[in-house]
Formats: structure tokens, sequence, C-alpha cells
């Protein structure tokens, strides 16, 4: 049987930094109430489209498998704030990269997205449709964010991670999945004025407003996410304890904490960087795995479980037999180009351009 085997991995988290301390000069907030709801204690803000900063991840992610961009047959790029929709940004990665010989799509399931995208490659490599892919969680909701609002705007952040998948002969990868959608509660995570519903309606493109409903989210957050880990570890006829680790969406550390205590997990068999970079959506998944896999926590044949769930609401898990590498084979010295301005700056600019754009 063919699998698709993880071979490379890499990140781009932006270089500024907002604080808790920073949101508290514009917001009626402070880190006690950040971090007492949330577990976050800072988030990174993009100077660059997200293009870019999937771009970047790639390189790595391609330099630690020990490959070029010739290589690559696939490239799936999930997010929800791609700097284009038509053409598609997949595209515009081939052309950072240099991946002539790729076939490009975008996805968007929100925060699910490069969890989504990591099964629809598996899929492809395992039926032979492609024989590499590149899958990218990416985000840059940072332009899109209303920073008038508390509950939403100390949650999120930007940031990038890509891996690199190869056909292999080994039961490695992907093992089993468990994907899905409470659609009829879509509405209670919603933004409007972002997409082309509200083009030519008397409201401005991009001027946003989030719809958040944080208890109703909480409750089928948890609820799609341990139904999915069932139902994962049900195909591989697994006990919880066999998880060496939980790998989940950073979205809220109360969340976590309730998925944990459903699933009988430990403290040290649950990754958490949540305190790092707030919830980067599509990213934040992705992300979480590379710097597991950084920080020594993922050895090969580990069985990995790694639950999500997003707007939509989209819910998810992937049950991940580790493969055989667990260091890079090299680096990129590709990054993005110096940013001047602090993660405050970059937000007091943000708010400053869609003041101008309402007038």
């Amino acid at each position: 049987m063919r699998y698709a085997d993880i071979t490379g991995w890499g990140k781009c988290t932006p270089p500024a930094t907002l604080t808790n301390a920073d949101l508290s000069t514009f917001l009626d907030t402070d880190d006690e109430w950040i971090v007492s709801r949330t577990g976050m204690k800072e988030r990174r803000i993009s100077h660059v489209p997200v293009s870019d900063l999937a771009h970047v991840a790639c390189e790595r992610a391609l330099a630690a498998a020990g490959k070029v961009a010739a290589d690559v047959d696939l490239i799936i790029f999930g997010s929800c704030s791609f700097d284009q929709m038509v053409p598609n940004s997949a595209s515009r990665v081939q052309q950072l990269l240099g991946a002539d010989n790729a076939a490009c799509m975008d996805l968007n399931t929100a925060c699910t997205s490069g969890r989504y995208a990591l099964s629809v490659a598996t899929a492809m490599i395992k039926t032979g449709s492609a024989n590499s892919a590149l899958v990218i969680g990416a985000e840059a909701t940072s332009v899109l964010m209303d920073w008038t609002d508390r509950d939403v705007a100390v949650l999120f952040g930007d940031g990038a991670a890509a891996f690199y998948l190869e056909a292999s002969d080994q039961k490695s990868g992907v093992v089993a999945e468990s994907l899905g959608c409470f659609g009829k509660n879509r509405d209670i995570l919603d933004v409007t004025g972002w997409g082309l519903k509200y083009a030519n309606q008397g409201q401005v493109l991009g001027a946003t407003k989030w719809n958040f409903n944080g208890p109703e989210i909480f409750k089928r957050a948890v609820v799609g996410m341990s139904r999915a880990c069932d139902n994962v570890l049900e195909k591989e006829d697994l006990g919880k304890e066999e998880i060496d680790l939980v790998v989940p969406h950073q979205a809220n550390l109360r969340i976590i904490d309730a998925l944990a205590k459903r699933m009988g997990a430990s403290e040290e068999k649950v990754f958490i960087n949540i305190q790092r970079y707030g919830n980067m959506s599509a990213a934040t998944a992705p992300l979480a795995l590379v710097e597991a896999i950084e920080e020594g926590r993922v050895a090969p044949g580990a069985k990995l479980l790694l639950p999500a769930f997003g707007g939509g609401l989209t819910w998810s898990a992937h049950l991940i037999t580790w493969g055989a590498r667990i260091k890079p084979l090299g680096t990129s010295a590709v990054d993005l180009p110096p940013c001047d301005k602090t993660g405050l700056e970059l937000v007091q600019d943000i708010i400053a351009a869609k003041k101008t754009a309402e007038v």
C-alpha cells in the first residue's frame, strides 16, 4: 500500500511581536484578563502578504527534506486570508519557489485549512495522482481584524508552516483521519465584510466585523474534536494511552484543557505553544507540529494525534505515524525582508488605513 510520508517541515513567524501590554494601549484589557481567558501572551503581526510567509516556510520544508522546487508535484495552500483569489495564492507560492512542475490549489476551511490540506495531499499521493506535495497552513489575518473588538482582537496572529510529503511504501504519515462540519452552526463564527457577498452592497470590502460567540464555539469545538479523535483511534484500533503526543489546534488554552481532560491525556502528552503565537488560524496547528519536532517531542514511529476546529464550524482529527526522519537534512537561507516596525506600529497602520477607507 502507498502512503504519504512527511519528510520535511518548516515554519515562518514574522519578526514583529504584539504583546498583551501593546493591546492594552488601545483596548480595554490587560495581560491578566487575556492570559486567564486564553493562555495567550503575545502574537506575531506580518509586514508582508501571506504568500510570502508561505514561501519562506516552504523553502525551509524543502531544505529539511533535502529536496528542491523541481521535486514538487503539488502545492496545496490552506488559509482564509489569501492575498489573491484569482489567480489562486498557491500559484504565487509556486512562482516564488520556482516549482514549475507543481499543480496548485487553495483550500479554505478556516482554522482547519492546514489539516484539511494535509488530507487532500495525502489522498492524492496515495492514489498516485502525485508523488510529492507541499502542504501549507498560513495566515495574515491582522489586515482583516476588527481591532476595535476586544473579544477577537486579542486572539489572532500571523504565521505560516509547511510540510513536504512524498510517496512511501512504509506505513507513515496520515494513517487515519476524521473530518466534519457543524454547518447549521456556521453563523456563530462569522466575519462580515470579507468576501464578495459584501461587494457593491454599501459596505467597504475588508472593513470587517466579527460575530464571535465564544461560549457556543467552545462547546462545539470540544465536542467536534473529541468525536474526531474517537473516530480515528477506532479506525486504527488504538487506545488513548497508545498516543505518544497530542498536538491540538491552539485556539484557546481552556479548549485544549477541556479536550485533554476528555481524552485522559496528561500534561506531558499535550503540546502547547499558544502563549507565543495566539491563534494563527490555518497556520496554528501545522506550526505547533513543526515546533514539536524542533523541540524533540517527536520520535521515529511516534503516534501523533492532531485535533482541530475552525469556522464553518469545521472539525478534524488526524492520526499520524511518524516516519524515520526527525532531523532536517538541510537549512534554507531564504527569509522575510527586514521589518522596521513593531507589532503595535503595524497594527496602528492597519487601523489608520481602515479609517481612511471608510471615509
